[in-house]
């Protein structure tokens, strides 16, 4: 959501130093009546750094609209964020993340930020990456075993955030009371995931996308091994693991299409029973409805029935019926043979080796040439000299 300045303003400058396509949200009650006149339209959602999004109330009636930069209470001091929502849809938000409004009353919002307010804001900006590395220096002396990812400055300069990340309980209160000695600010110490880290960092992934963390996604649903093995992907960490080391987001992504697939497949542990011996499943491919078997006797072959052949067999096995072998199931497949043709007749494969002696033989002349040249002027200077 642009000015209609063409990023001149201040504004956009902001914008662009802490935007993110994770911060795009589309109201899809903006042209009903009836949520535009609703109780809750003074409801505003704001996005500060890190996607971190909060929600307050515009309990003075100010004129704003979505993509306003405004000033905001903060714990203590006041921010600076960005509008998002407003509304209905905003209400929908609080309930979905469960937020009590009575016991948790909402903030309020000041006022629609000033020039001044937003030169501070973008000073305070300018301070995060500086910080960031003083630190990390700071953090390095003190020995202490955690990994500090970003620093967020509260839009009044008069407090920070650090984000960090630790395997194991810190005990940070030294390094607390040095933070702010060092930078004289109020400290926030804030631990988060591995996930939230490679959301913060950023990256490209194995796609050659942008990571759906940085981009999209806000929430961090649990991924388990056992959505590999219902897509029937190797279980190798390397390939299955994302940048932050846990198994990718998207092997969710597609998990209830290949659920609803299976429902219609025998179980892996289901048998066929024939004349020939007995058959157990090795592999499936859930779209194009194939399953490959092999005989427990070891057999040599691997046999690739459709799913109906499957459970025909299956129905037969109920009713003591036994085929005379999974042979009789393979349909056989024409492989289609290449024709080769002559496209462009006048060309022989000869045509380059015939210039090529044809130069060699004009290159040898050539320099025979030079030579009885060179002779014959060396037997003249001989003859003038004589």
């Amino acid at each position: 959501m642009g000015c209609g300045t063409g990023g001149g303003c201040s504004t956009c400058k902001v914008s662009e130093k802490r935007g993110s396509a994770a911060s795009s949200v589309f109201n899809w009650l903006a042209n009903v009546e009836d949520a535009k006149s609703n109780s809750n339209k003074n409801l505003v959602e704001i996005q500060f750094k890190m996607n971190r999004k909060e929600y307050f109330e515009n309990k003075d009636n100010l004129s704003i609209s979505e993509g306003d930069f405004v000033a905001v209470e903060g714990n203590s001091g006041h921010d600076i964020g960005k509008i998002t929502l407003i509304g209905e849809i905003v209400y929908y938000q609080i309930k979905r993340k469960k937020i009590n409004i009575k016991t948790n009353p909402l903030k309020k919002i000041y006022r629609l930020a000033k020039d001044t307010d937003l030169s501070k804001y973008e000073s305070a900006i300018d301070l995060e990456q500086p910080t960031l590395k003083k630190a990390k220096e700071i953090i390095n002396n003190h020995k202490l075993e955690m990994k500090l990812v970003d620093v967020e400055f509260q839009g009044d300069k008069s407090k920070a955030v650090f984000y960090y990340t630790a395997e194991k309980r810190v005990d940070f209160r030294e390094l607390i009371k040095e933070y702010s000695r060092t930078f004289g600010i109020r400290v926030e110490m804030k631990q988060i995931g591995v996930r939230q880290e490679a959301a913060m960092v950023g990256g490209i992934g194995s796609c050659g996308r942008e990571l759906c963390c940085t981009t999209w996604m806000v929430d961090f649903p649990a991924v388990s091994t056992s959505s590999a093995r219902y897509q029937q992907l190797s279980i190798n960490p390397q390939k299955i693991s994302g940048q932050c080391g846990k198994l990718k987001c998207c092997l969710n992504f597609e998990l209830d299409s290949y659920l609803d697939s299976l429902k219609y497949f025998p179980k892996q542990k289901q048998i066929l029973k024939t004349k020939k011996g007995e058959a157990k499943q090795i592999k499936i491919d859930v779209f194009k409805k194939k399953l490959q078997y092999v005989y427990k006797s070891n057999e040599p072959g691997i046999f690739e029935l459709s799913l109906k052949q499957v459970l025909q067999i299956i129905e037969d096995n109920k009713k003591q019926k036994l085929p005379r072998s999974l042979e009789e199931f393979v349909v056989e497949k024409e492989v289609s043979k290449v024709d080769y043709s002559k496209v462009v007749g006048q060309d022989n494969i000869n045509r380059f080796d015939k210039k090529q002696d044809i130069k060699k033989t004009k290159s040898k002349n050539n320099f025979k040439n030079k030579n009885n040249y060179k002779k014959k002027k060396k037997y003249q200077k001989g003859n003038n000299k004589e």
